[in-house]
């Protein structure tokens, strides 16, 4: 995937372990073009490792001045996010990709639903941009843990007025999904990006309110869990690569320069699935992209995410 070269032109803490990158062309351009609910995927070179972590582009799309991220302090990071807070400061350079879409507004939609739990307001931010530029029928809900936890409500609030419905969990305000979804028109979609048991929840209501599939999008990108260290035998190269126990699938074959197709790194878009061939152990899967039987069936992985608890998986590549 090509890399476009920026550099960061302001940092600003805007919550509770949350900080917000304005990124300009390195060549002092416009940036290309993105719709809302893009991402771009960073690159982190921290000593031997490289890590590459897919962030939302928070900014309205209709500036292309700068592209805007949102990178939450993880507590028990592998490296990116530490590596976003600690060592990048004004002035540093970054590659990233392209501006790539999984998550965007259904265009036909009469009315959109936008649900968001904490550090998953991001994608929202330039969604709420493009569908009050568009005249669209929506309502924002957000969710967080408390107000040194809500990273840009005042913003919003000033974007969105009383399209802005806020629940703040130390006073005891939670989302009902079930009685949100159930007072909807026909019609209507709903867009969910937070911590899993909200985004549970949130289809789970759905499905049983009888919603259509095609009217319920999600977004949740996944970090790669630490595991045991393991080895992929790679059928048609004969390649071996060994994948250390915090590092992921993709990771240790990008660094063996072995190509493998990727969009968000996180689980969720299926670009970067598998073919499993043989493994002496078992398949952990953490995405949320394959099905169930899928899943059990042990045939498919996807490399970003998940991993094996064994000695060696075998991949047709």
């Amino acid at each position: 995937m090509s890399s476009l070269k920026v550099i960061v032109s302001h940092i600003a803490e805007v919550a509770e372990g949350i900080r917000h990158f304005t990124l300009v062309a390195a060549n002092g351009g416009e940036l290309p073009g993105f719709s809302g609910g893009s991402h771009v995927v960073v690159s982190m070179p921290a000593g031997p490792r490289t890590y590459r972590n897919a962030y939302s582009l928070l900014s309205s799309p209709s500036d292309r001045s700068n592209y805007q991220i949102a990178v939450r302090l993880q507590e028990h990071s592998r490296g990116g996010s530490r590596f976003m807070h600690e060592q990048v400061t004004v002035g540093t350079a970054l590659d990233i990709t392209w501006p790539v879409n999984l998550f965007a507004i259904a265009r036909l939609g009469r009315k959109h639903i936008l649900v968001a739990g904490g550090i998953g307001i991001t994608p929202f931010m330039s969604q709420a941009h493009e569908l009050l530029r568009s005249g669209a029928n929506f309502e924002l809900h957000y969710g967080i843990r408390s107000p040194r936890h809500a990273g840009f409500v005042d913003e919003l609030r000033a974007l969105l007025g009383d399209r802005l419905h806020c629940y703040d969990q130390s006073q005891g305000q939670v989302i009902d999904s079930q009685a949100l979804l159930a007072r909807q028109p026909l019609g209507t979609h709903v867009y969910v990006c937070g911590p899993a048991g909200m985004v549970d929840a949130v289809v789970g209501s759905a499905k049983r309110l009888g919603w259509p599939d095609a009217h319920v999008h999600y977004e949740q990108f996944l970090a790669p869990p630490v595991g045991e260290p393991f080895s992929i035998r790679l059928k048609q190269s004969g390649l071996v690569v060994d994948v250390a126990a915090e590092e992921s699938m993709l990771e240790a074959m990008e660094a063996a320069s072995v190509e493998v197709p990727h969009l968000c790194r996180g689980g969720a878009c299926g670009r970067c699935e598998l073919e499993v061939l043989s493994t002496d152990g078992v398949i952990e899967h953490h995405d949320h992209y394959l099905s169930e039987d899928e899943k059990r069936a042990g045939n498919k992985i996807l490399p970003c995410v998940s991993r094996a608890k064994c000695s060696f998986i075998e991949l047709n590549l």
